[in-house]
């Protein structure tokens, strides 16, 4: 029964999601599952304009951030539609951020910033 369901998954491409970015078809990724939301979207407490911001892309962080409840999280389910193509996965996840960005340059900074003070400082 389960290898029956693993057959059954649709999978799309990151394209075929983009391009359903209008109210008459949203669609939305939320952990690499794809949800088309466009029936939902007079219904979100949050507004239309809260998934329409999101449509055609990953919602995962934002959908994260705001907390669901489990209410919401159990009611998301009846929105899939299919998953992310696993080739399409390894480059979204890969391009989501980068190394430098997060951890080098931040770091590069506190230490000049550190420096800079110590030299201020040892000047009195």
């Amino acid at each position: 029964m389960a290898d029956q369901d693993k057959k059954q998954v649709k999978y799309y491409t990151l394209e075929e999601i983009q391009k359903n970015n209008h109210s008459k078809s949203t669609w939305i990724i939320l952990h690499h599952k794809v949800y088309d939301v466009t029936k939902f979207l007079e219904e979100h407490p949050g507004g239309e304009e809260v998934l329409r911001e999101q449509a055609g892309g990953d919602a995962t962080e934002t959908f994260e951030d705001i907390g669901h409840s489990t209410d919401a999280r159990n009611m998301s389910k009846d929105f899939i539609i299919g998953e992310l193509h696993p080739e399409t996965f390894i480059t979204t996840t890969e391009s989501d951020s980068s190394w430098w960005s997060n951890w080098i340059i931040p770091g590069i900074s506190a230490a000049i910033v550190a420096l800079m003070y110590r030299f201020y400082m040892s000047e009195d």
